[in-house]
């Protein structure tokens, strides 16, 4: 393997474009959020948008290393550069002063960052150098494990900072095992996760009046419904064991008929709740007695699915009420229409929508956005500076943002595709997640579709950790992408 001389004529100049268009489209987004009419030069820095500028320079001077540095010493600085993260991680905790709660940002005189920007980074390059280790192979449990501690290690830690925005990120790691050969059932079971902690979190915590049937565990009842349906499905699919279905339907119809006359006779004593836990906790039982009887993995599979949905409904609710914090929790409520709090919580993302809404078709024009120069959206130069975009540019400019990232990350996944080394690909898929991942949470909580979680969207939010990482994220891949001619 060597580099090229002349690395200018091998890098890929189509995403170098579009990386330069919304970085300087950002950094002109949030002149406009941040505008003064007593501070008006957008070099000012004593403004946000002047200190940008500076943070631009700085990324610049950092991709241009990344270009210039050998790509052997990605391979070699891959595991070494994951350990010291964990490490600096592990260290914010206990150095970082509190900023909103968190204790994620390391403060250094008068500059402050955030290291779990750059544990995505570090995370990437470990996870490409251990996935395309010699006889890798991810459906091996021991592989697949030591996978998820790598992924999972920096998220904990992230977690334990308060900084629960940032740790979700890491989730998205999960796509690139798909594309390495992960069994699509665990997409499967990862939707019915996701679907399962959204009934537990909202009908647990939705109002029962004192005369329903149900009670405040509601939302366990839906879940296990649920999961004894998916139940039958994983019957056909793994076993086509008929005498096991018959069993199956026949146990649960017992204990639901069984305990419907139980509760008619005495409605207090039972809930319709309570008749699902116990129907769902036979079911359960029942995959277990066969598992052993038949010696049958396909059994132990089903057995295993019904447990982690037992676990999973009770740590959703636990995290909900114990993990998140209070203003997290609100923020859930409000998007789930559990709460209605527009002067608190929601405050932010109506004023969002508002400040889009206004801007119409082709927007109000640049510098002149009411909502903008009133300050009615807090964090308009960061985590909704998308709304900024919305009220000067109007529908007209938010599509052309939303198109320009949309054909960013499918380059991306482009050039991974094209890659001839393991690692190369891995950590192209890495990057292309990670993007995906900001993008789309950014703006769909921007405009109320998601909770908000303090999520920036690259080059356009204001921040000097977030532009550096993010600009060292890409240009180590373009600089591995010019390279893969001579990569083997």
């Amino acid at each position: 393997m060597r580099d090229n001389q002349n690395i200018l004529k091998q890098i890929d100049w189509i995403t170098v474009i579009m990386w330069f268009i919304m970085v300087i489209s950002g950094w002109l987004t949030i002149y406009a959020a941040c505008y003064d009419y007593e501070h008006e030069k957008i070099f000012d820095i004593s403004m946000r948008y002047g200190q940008q500028v500076i943070w631009i320079s700085i990324a610049i001077v950092f991709a241009v290393f990344a270009l210039a540095i050998d790509t052997r010493f990605y391979d070699s600085i891959a595991i070494p550069l994951y350990v010291f993260m964990i490490g600096l991680l592990i260290l914010t905790i206990f150095i970082a002063p509190e900023v909103k709660g968190s204790h994620s940002w390391i403060q250094i005189g008068g500059f402050r960052f955030q290291p779990a920007e750059l544990a995505k980074y570090a995370t990437a390059l470990c996870l490409a150098k251990y996935m395309s280790s010699y006889g890798y192979d991810i459906k091996r449990t021991k592989n697949f494990l030591l996978t998820a501690v790598i992924i999972g290690l920096p998220m904990l830690i992230i977690v334990a900072q308060q900084e629960t925005g940032s740790a979700l990120v890491f989730a998205v790691f999960i796509l690139v095992l798909f594309r390495e050969g992960l069994n699509g059932d665990f997409l499967i079971y990862g939707a019915l996760a996701i679907l399962f902690f959204v009934l537990v979190i909202k009908f647990n915590n939705m109002p029962v009046s004192p005369d329903t049937v149900i009670d405040e565990h509601y939302g366990y009842m839906l879940v296990f419904l649920i999961a004894m349906l998916v139940g039958v499905f994983l019957i056909f699919h793994y076993s086509k064991d008929i005498t096991l279905f018959k069993t199956y339907i026949i146990t649960n119809a017992v204990i639901w008929v069984s305990g419907l006359i139980v509760k008619w006779l005495n409605g207090e004593f039972i809930s319709y709740t309570l008749v699902s836990e116990i129907s769902f906790g036979a079911s359960a039982l029942l995959f277990l007695v066969f598992a052993v009887i038949r010696r049958s993995k396909v059994h132990l599979r089903v057995i295993m699915f019904f447990i982690c949905t037992a676990f999973l409904c009770f740590a959703a609710d636990y995290a909900f009420n114990k993990v998140l914090q209070p203003h997290q929790q609100i923020r859930i409520k409000v998007v789930m229409g559990l709460e209605d709090d527009p002067q608190g919580a929601g405050y932010n993302v109506r004023q969002a929508q508002i400040a889009i809404g206004s801007g119409g078709l082709i927007g109000k024009g640049f510098l002149n956005g009411t909502q903008t120069k009133l300050n009615y959206v807090p964090e308009q130069d960061t985590d909704f500076i998308f709304c900024t975009i919305g009220e000067e540019a109007g529908f007209v400019g938010t599509t052309f943002v939303i198109l320009l990232y949309v054909a960013f990350i499918c380059r991306l996944v482009i050039m991974a595709e094209r890659q001839r080394t393991a690692f190369s690909r891995i950590y192209g898929y890495s990057v292309a997640s990670i993007f995906f991942f900001h993008f789309c949470i950014n703006i769909g909580m921007v405009i109320g579709l998601l909770p908000v979680i303090g999520i920036p969207l690259p080059f356009f939010s204001y921040g000097g950790s977030s532009m550096i990482a993010f600009t060292i994220l890409l240009f180590t891949f373009v600089k591995l992408d010019s390279q893969r001619r001579y990569m083997n």
